[in-house]
């Protein structure tokens, strides 16, 4: 079941308007976000129900549309854990095909870089509503949540990694491939040398026969 145009449009209103209250508490990296969107890009979710949004700058705010742009200069496409991830720093959702990028892979690189250095103040924002001391308190648990989940989405990539090249050696590492060359160089040389040598013991054999009477 597809959504309608009326409830996408309301959704990336609501989007759109979450967004920049957040980066409201971090000037700095709304500025760097800003700045990396040097052209619409759009979102494709995959899954379980294809979505696409669009995100672009204007002024100072950034801009959450549910149409897709005429000609995106970026195109990002993956299911939404993957959004999740970027979104909490995980370096290696482009490298490892988690989202497919169609498009200005530079632009991609710095929207990742701004997204990594968000850094909003949730606490001074709650403090407003509930108070300094219950702020501090859930703005410790908040940081120390996203600080948990960034070393864990790292922690499982390279648990899975490791288990690929070590376990089920599927997948050599670069060290091993290098390693596997290097052998394989050196064999072919030896091959070359003894060849080189029966041919020379040919020679010296046709060289030294007696000739017949």
């Amino acid at each position: 079941m597809f959504p309608g145009p009326t409830l996408q449009a309301a959704a990336s209103a609501i989007i759109e308007n979450a967004l920049n209250r957040a980066l409201e508490l971090d000037p700095a990296g709304r500025q760097s976000l800003v700045k990396a969107l040097t052209g619409p890009v759009q979102l494709d979710i995959t899954a379980p129900v294809p979505l696409t949004y669009t995100l672009d700058q204007t002024g100072e705010r950034v801009q959450v549309s549910s149409q897709p742009p005429m000609e995106p200069a970026l195109r990002i496409s993956g299911r939404p854990l993957a959004f999740a991830a970027l979104a909490v720093g995980d370096d290696r959702v482009f490298a490892d095909g988690r989202l497919a990028v169609d498009g200005d892979t530079g632009l991609a690189h710095q929207l990742q870089r701004a997204l990594n250095q968000l850094d909003p103040d949730w606490e001074a924002a709650m403090a407003r509503h509930i108070g300094d001391v219950p702020a501090h308190f859930l703005g410790k648990r908040l940081r120390h949540a996203v600080k948990w989940s960034r070393e864990a989405v790292r922690s499982m990539n390279a648990n899975i990694e490791e288990y690929l090249h070590e376990e089920s050696r599927t997948l050599p590492g670069r060290r091993e491939l290098e390693a596997t060359f290097g052998d394989i160089d050196e064999l072919s040389l030896r091959t070359e040398r003894l060849e080189a040598r029966l041919r020379l013991l040919e020679d010296r054999e046709i060289t030294d026969e007696p000739e017949n009477p």
